[in-house]
């Protein structure tokens, strides 16, 4: 069994009275890509920083590639790691070659890498120029180069696509691909979902520094029981008088079937046997639905924490 190449062992921090991370057990392995998701304050960054070494857990234990990254032993893997922040920031008066020369000399590579880096990001036309002319999505493709420096063999991206273009994410995700096909693992973090799901092997849920959900797509969905929709065409209201069908009828939607997944086959040849059909449509739950409903109920259970705590105050003043 090949060791994670993170991993983390009910690992928190905490601020004096603040929980900015509970304890989460989590571990990568080669060539994963995890989705990484939450609001503002979820615990995303704090989760990145303590797998950079950057902060030390106030509980439980971190690896990276088998050691501690905030121990001195980890100085020699650093030059195998990749990091975006959020908000990526240069030297202004650098011009964007000078900027990526420096970080790939930092690393022990050469200015041949930072060209062609500077080639892979689509800013070719720009290296000559000062950082302090680059609009928002240049300088966040320069924060990518800066990150792909190496072939890293972990890769940590905060929010990367902010302020890319459909293009630029488009060529982004392409990177991604062909990183976690040579065996890089990454941690991509983002609250933009759309066309994020097709790129993750596993997604993690966060809020209020707390892990709410981690699987695939497919064992969240299951988790969640979020209905397939199912919207028949050319069935002109025979759907209704159908004992089999009409219970999945949407009150919302009346042209759709809310169909659980394990029902979903025995629907779709239900459907199939009716002559007058003329088209289907399925769709499952996306990313987005399946992290809303993760996000509802958490937000329910600790309402629910607060309403029996207002309850018990009460209790104690009479």
């Amino acid at each position: 069994m090949n060791t994670p190449v993170v991993s983390l062992s009910n690992a928190g921090k905490s601020y004096q009275q603040l929980d900015a991370l509970k304890s989460v057990t989590m571990h990568l392995n080669q060539g994963e890509v995890m989705g990484l998701f939450g609001h503002n304050g979820a615990g995303k960054t704090t989760m990145m920083k303590l797998i950079l070494g950057v902060i030390s857990p106030s509980r439980g234990n971190v690896e990276v590639m088998g050691m501690a990254p905030d121990s001195k032993e980890a100085w020699h893997t650093r030059s195998k790691v990749g990091y975006l922040p959020e908000n990526v920031s240069f030297y202004e008066q650098l011009t964007g070659l000078e900027v990526l020369t420096y970080f790939a000399k930092l690393k022990g590579f050469s200015k041949k890498q930072a060209i062609d880096l500077l080639e892979q990001v689509g800013i070719t036309h720009a290296m000559k120029r000062q950082v302090k002319t680059y609009s928002k999505g240049m300088r966040q493709r320069l924060g990518l180069a800066q990150a792909f420096i190496g072939e890293p063999k972990l890769l940590l991206l905060d929010e990367p696509t902010v302020g890319l273009d459909p293009i630029a994410t488009r060529d982004f995700y392409k990177t991604v691909d062909q990183l976690k096909s040579n065996g890089s693992s990454v941690i991509l973090c983002s609250h933009v979902l759309p066309g994020v799901e097709q790129h993750i092997d596993r997604a993690m849920i966060l809020s209020t520094g707390q892990l709410l959900a981690m699987g695939t797509l497919k064992e969240l969905r299951q988790q969640a029981a979020l209905p397939v929709a199912i919207k028949p065409s050319g069935l002109n209201g025979s759907v209704a008088n159908d004992s089999k069908l009409n219970r999945f009828l949407s009150e919302n939607c009346p042209q759709t079937l809310m169909v659980p997944e394990h029902e979903k086959l025995s629907v779709l040849k239900q459907l199939l046997s009716h002559d007058t059909l003329e088209d289907l449509q399925v769709e499952t739950a996306n990313l987005e639905q399946v992290y809303q409903h993760f996000l509802s109920l958490h937000e329910l259970s600790a309402h629910g924490k607060q309403h029996e705590l207002g309850l018990q105050a009460k209790g104690e003043q009479s």
